[in-house]
């Protein structure tokens, strides 16, 4: 009786740990466009900097507003049934051409 259990705990601690990996890696993805995009690279440029970083299959967009760029990645944590959850991560930077 407790080893069925035990396994579903052990289970449910390792998807917790593949979802909690999975943010971390689309933050420093969303870091890493972020930081490109702030030196004016090229917009496929800035995509190719955040899905080196992402985890696989993952979506990324860019959006410029004003002075900052926005970059967000999104990605699917696989699981069992119902248990599949995005997760993502956004970060903002300060274009450098409007930095006096």
């Amino acid at each position: 009786m407790v080893l069925p259990v035990l396994v579903v705990v052990v289970a449910a601690l390792i998807w917790g740990l593949m979802a909690a990996c999975a943010r971390i890696e689309c933050l420093d993805a969303a870091r890493a466009g972020a930081r490109a995009a702030a030196r004016s690279e090229t917009p496929s440029e800035v995509i190719s900097a955040a899905r080196g970083a992402a985890p696989r299959d993952a979506h990324v967009a860019v959006a410029r507003e004003g002075d900052l760029v926005r970059v967000r990645v999104e990605a699917q944590v696989p699981g069992v049934a119902r248990l599949t959850v995005r997760v993502d991560g956004e970060a903002v930077a300060l274009a450098e051409e409007t930095v006096r």
